[in-house]
């Protein structure tokens, strides 16, 4: 069975921890210092869900092997329009196209609801990720020296944007 690409339940909570602790805590893809639970996931998953916006996953053989999202870039009503995500995917996944895939559908997603531009935090020394955003279309727009710290040093912030044609 192909995998497949659908809206994430709260069944899909666990595996989005799991998921989020390795690849978002244990590297700099994040910049949180401690791993999240479930609560704080559930939290999560409800805030976004509740203002309309999407968390998708990428299921594979009936195990979840990653997920996108996109929440509120700042909490002022100008920015309505401006959308931050986040994709993160397990182990032993992220060469075989499922980022792209759950990047794709996020992207099409956003196309259909009113964004304008989809902004990308990344790390500026995660080459990878920055090529990643690169093919997806993403314009690398700024770099902000020095504003986070992990693993006793300081990051560099790199912000990538997409900006989708204006509806006006």
């Amino acid at each position: 069975m192909a995998p497949t690409i659908r809206s994430a339940k709260p069944a899909d909570l666990q595996a989005i921890v799991d998921i989020y602790n390795e690849a978002g805590v244990g590297t700099t893809a994040s910049y949180d210092l401690e791993p999240v639970d479930l609560t704080n996931r559930r939290a999560w998953f409800d805030r976004l869900h509740s203002a309309g916006f999407p968390v998708l996953v990428l299921e594979d053989e009936g195990e979840v092997v990653g997920y996108a999202c996109y929440g509120p870039f700042r909490d002022k009503a100008g920015y309505a329009h401006t959308v931050e995500h986040s994709v993160y995917v397990a182990p032993g996944r992220r060469a075989a196209g499922a980022g792209r895939m759950l990047m794709s559908a996020l992207i099409d997603y956003a196309r259909g609801h009113g964004v304008h531009v989809m902004v990308g935090v990344l790390d500026a020394e995660n080459e990878a990720s920055r090529t990643f955003h690169r093919r997806l279309g993403f314009e690398e727009s700024a770099v902000l020296p020095q504003v986070g710290r992990k693993f006793g040093r300081w990051l560099d912030v790199l912000f990538t944007t997409l900006t989708f044609p204006a509806e006006d």
